[in-house]
């Protein structure tokens, strides 16, 4: 008699979900966990770690390791990286989620700070994480490494212009990664979330009016996604269901149009 599996299970995989104590971050951690993922909750500060990954692994049962890191810090993520390997023995999957968006600038208001600022953390960090765990995974026969994107990478807007060009190059770097890495078992894919609530998006609606339902308007069903609702699409990247996907661009945007 034949064993049946199911290919969406991550139990017992272990995964680092960067920015991870707040957000689409903590949602995508919650999801993974409650899932029997062994899930790594990371961002700068450890006492936040700490407490979130102490609540989803009450309210999971999972194990869950709160880690602090800062992605935007080039020379911190090999400690990090390491720390987790030394802990577990494995890193099955790596979602590079943190990312920031620190103010509306114009492209004629923009400084050299702030772009750096902007490309170290979206852009930077991902590519530093996942140098990181590459030589795990290749020595381990694979991994699957999930990077976060964002529809303003198509849609552009002279307010967000570092934020949706950091993005737009973590695309490529998403496809070159994955051509490289193809041959060692390790697939890199990006998600591109459309509208969800977070921080993020209730600053847009406290500066500007309104912003909720421009945004909404920009999708097929004309709504703001719970963060609960990237789950199913992270959980898929990360599990074995996707095994024959790489190099690919998935949108979670409720029908916006690249």
């Amino acid at each position: 008699m034949s064993t049946v599996t199911d290919p969406f299970a991550v139990t017992g995989k272990v995964v680092i979900v960067t920015g991870s104590t707040k957000g689409l971050g903590r949602a995508m951690a919650e999801g993974l966990a409650a899932a029997g993922a062994t899930v790594v909750v990371s961002s700068r500060k450890q006492d936040l770690c700490d407490a979130v990954a102490a609540d989803i692994a009450a309210a999971t049962g999972a194990e869950v390791l709160g880690l602090a890191c800062h992605v935007g810090d080039w020379d911190a993520v090999p400690g990090f990286v390491a720390a987790v390997h030394e802990r577990f023995g494995r890193i099955d999957a790596l979602v590079n989620n943190a990312g920031i968006n620190p103010a509306r600038v114009t492209p004629e208001a923009m400084t050299l700070e702030f772009w750096r600022k902007v490309f170290a953390v979206n852009l930077e960090g991902p590519l530093r994480m996942s140098q990181c765990v590459f030589s795990i995974m290749r020595e381990q026969g694979g991994g699957s490494i999930v990077n976060i994107g964002t529809m303003a990478a198509y849609s552009g807007g002279g307010a967000i212009c570092a934020y949706g060009s950091s993005k737009a190059a973590l695309l490529n770097l998403t496809k070159s990664q994955a051509q490289e890495w193809a041959q060692y078992g390790i697939r890199v894919n990006l998600l591109s979330p459309g509208p969800f609530m977070s921080e993020m998006m209730e600053g847009g609606e406290r500066t500007a009016p309104g912003f909720f339902e421009l945004v909404a308007g920009g999708t097929f069903q004309k709504r703001i996604a719970d963060p609960h609702e990237i789950v199913g699409p992270v959980q898929y990247l990360v599990s074995d269901a996707s095994s024959f996907v790489t190099g690919d661009d998935i949108s979670v945007s409720g029908g916006m149009h690249k």
